[in-house]
């Protein structure tokens, strides 16, 4: 009788189905909790940037309210106030921004009428031609004005292309180093450059001058000069130094450059 009984029973044979559905229940309590918690936080943060915005928007109305002071002429007072809830909050912004349209809108209405009270130019009477024509007191003098204005600026004119004509111009310059070699070892060469520093003309200036060595004995000399281009031409200077053919052999460009 009791076997049958325990047959029929079926509350621990099925054990593990209600841990299943007991351990299902408490997972859905915990991610119930989770999502609440998440819910919290995240009007928490709501909640913090609104009070955030409205600090904000606070400290925007009170430089604006000085501005506007300033406008009026009067000292800035502040009107900073704390609040226990968000309403109050944004009830004094309401509150602050009525007041500060009723002050803009006065000032304009100022401004408005400062500009119409402003007195129009009144313009002057036009002489007739008849009454121009009549009187004349100061016609020739005027004449005799201008004509000495005129020759004022023809005077002044001509003192200023004077002095620009007077200006000195750029003159092109070129400095070169020449190589003159003689015939050989027994070639005297203080001669030599004394012969060469006697070629003179007009835009041509010698300078130093030096001995170098070339082989067995024989030196040539390196001598530098300036030569204004207009004036003087190189080809006319190497064949005129080449003319002396008691010392020189030949003349070489060592270095040539514009000044």
């Amino acid at each position: 009788m009791a076997l049958e009984i325990l047959a029929q029973e079926k509350v621990w044979l099925d054990k593990s189905k209600y841990a299943d559905a007991e351990r299902v229940f408490y997972e859905k309590q915990s991610k119930i909790g989770e999502y609440e918690s998440s819910v919290i936080c995240s009007r928490d943060t709501e909640s913090s940037n609104a009070i955030n915005a409205i600090a904000d928007l606070k400290n925007a109305f009170q430089k604006l309210e000085v501005r506007v002071s300033v406008l009026e002429g009067k000292s800035p007072t502040s009107s900073s106030s704390n609040s226990s809830s968000l309403n109050q909050d944004i009830e004094q912004l309401q509150s602050l921004m009525a007041q500060l349209e009723a002050r803009v809108t006065s000032l304009e209405t100022k401004k408005t009428a400062q500009s119409s009270s402003k007195p129009e130019k009144k313009e002057t009477p036009k002489k007739n031609d008849e009454e121009d024509d009549d009187v004349d007191l100061f016609g020739s003098d005027s004449e005799e004005e201008s004509e000495e204005a005129a020759k004022l600026k023809a005077q002044r004119v001509a003192e200023y292309s004077a002095r620009k004509s007077k200006k000195p111009t750029l003159v092109a310059k070129s400095n070169i180093i020449l190589d003159v070699k003689p015939w050989d070892d027994e070639t005297d060469m203080k001669e030599l450059e004394k012969a060469v520093r006697q070629v003179a003309t007009d835009g041509l200036l010698w300078g130093a001058s030096k001995l170098v060595p070339l082989a067995y004995g024989i030196h040539k000399l390196q001598i530098s000069c300036v030569v204004e281009d207009e004036k003087v031409s190189i080809d006319w200077l190497q064949e005129t130094l080449q003319e002396i053919e008691d010392f020189i052999q030949s003349v070489d460009i060592a270095a040539f450059n514009k000044i």
